[in-house]
């Protein structure tokens, strides 16, 4: 008997849920039916700046925005999307969800993925013309529209999104100012050294950087739109435009109408299966708090994912295994990664520091206290070992940490040739 699957939200997650679901169910005993919010089929948002200056893959620009990889759902007929088409409501006594177009939709089981939103202080003049910020295709093709070269610009948040926003302010000629509350950027990722070290990078990049002071206020011209910024110091920055990156939250609206828990900080309550309290429903993604704990990446909604379809299916009592929250990218040019426990939390942990000044690199090792396991760590400047040292965190070190570190920039520089017809 095909039994009906219901999605909620069709971005990157939602959809690998889909992928993953149909290409294990070969019989078919799944028809599933996904209910977008967004005019459009999901899309990588990890491309999204790359998409706003025209550099992305070939075909990937104009409004469909950058496409995920995988076949197109709206062509297996197996699988019903429908864009544009929001839920309101979920009636778990009559297993149906409600789109704000009054449809009703029953279900056997119920996916969330319903991402988040972007989280934007509560200062003064935030919502005035000109301020934006920075989520969706929507999104950015109001800053495209807004952006005037050669004028400033404010990025309010110097974590990854932020230095990609303005990454992408700097591309369509303006001038980009970053300022961050820490006293670095990328402060999840990096540590105050590494953080530095970036900010020299961009900052020759042609952005202006201020960390460690707040944003006061929005300020408006004559016009009623966005004439400059006002920081905690008393600073006043001119700004045409103010893009806001300052962090995200669950989108769990849903929860509260349907008696669904939610996370003490938001977002759907499950368990390590990524199920609620309704053995029917369950939540993946950046909306999902599992056992409390939500995760703001893509690659631990991947799993939720793939957990939950694997469940649907029968074929094993699947689980989200938890997140390896190691990243490596190369922003602005510059490359820079952090694996393990990047920031020696954990007890006792000792710290080893690399610094080559004239080679404005950067390396952290966090030992266990033997002084010889990998915990973590973090690179700037130069994360070609990254792969090697990812591998060992938890094992013992085959090498002495130089050792390592020196072989693996070794090995990048004497495999270079290959790649410089790119």
């Amino acid at each position: 008997m095909t039994r009906t699957l219901v999605v909620v939200g069709h971005g990157m997650v939602g959809h690998h849920l889909v992928q993953h679901l149909r290409a294990r169910d070969p019989a078919g005993t799944w028809r599933v039916t996904v209910l977008a919010e967004e005019p459009r089929p999901a899309y990588d948002r990890t491309r999204l700046s790359s998409w706003l200056a025209g550099q992305g893959d070939h075909g990937t620009g104009g409004a469909a925005g950058p496409a995920p990889a995988g076949p197109d759902p709206a062509a297996d007929p197996r699988v019903e999307l429908r864009l544009a088409t929001p839920v309101t409501t979920v009636d778990r006594h009559h297993r149906a969800v409600r789109t704000a177009h009054g449809d009703l939709v029953g279900y056997d089981a119920l996916v969330l993925a319903t991402g988040s939103r972007p989280l934007v202080p509560p200062v003064p003049g935030r919502e005035l013309p000109g301020c934006f910020v920075y989520r969706t295709v929507e999104d950015l093709e109001a800053v495209r529209a807004a952006a005037v070269p050669g004028r400033p610009g404010v990025v309010v948040g110097g974590g990854l999104l932020g230095l990609e926003a303005a990454g992408a302010l700097r591309r369509l000629g303006m001038r980009p100012h970053v300022v961050e509350l820490a006293p670095h950027l990328m402060p999840a990722q990096l540590d105050g050294a590494a953080g530095r070290l970036l900010a020299g990078y961009v900052t020759e990049l042609g952005l202006t950087v201020r960390c460690g002071t707040a944003l006061r206020s929005v300020e408006a011209g004559p016009g009623g739109r966005v004439r400059a910024v006002v920081l905690g110091d008393g600073t006043e920055l001119e700004a045409d435009l103010v893009v806001f990156s300052t962090g995200i939250r669950p989108r769990d609206e849903l929860a509260a109408p349907a008696g669904l828990e939610t996370g003490p900080r938001g977002g759907f309550l499950v368990d390590r299966r990524c199920r609620t309290a309704d053995p029917h429903v369950w939540a993946i993604g950046e909306c999902a708090a599992v056992e409390g704990r939500c995760y703001g990446l893509v690659s631990p909604g991947y799993r939720m994912a793939e957990a939950v379809a694997d469940q649907l299916l029968g074929l094993r009592d699947a689980s989200f295994p938890g997140a390896d929250l190691s990243t490596r990218l190369k922003l602005l040019g510059v490359d820079v990664a952090s694996f393990g426990d990047a920031h020696a939390s954990a007890q006792g942990a000792m710290e080893l520091v690399y610094a080559d000044r004239a080679a404005r690199t950067y390396a952290k090792l966090v030992l266990a206290p033997d002084a010889g396991t990998l915990l973590g760590g973090i690179l700037a400047g130069d994360a070609g070992a990254y792969p090697v040292l990812r591998s060992l965190v938890g094992r013992e070190l085959p090498a002495s940490p130089e050792r390592l570190l020196s072989s693996a920039r070794c090995s990048r520089r004497s495999s270079s040739p290959a790649h410089s017809g790119r």
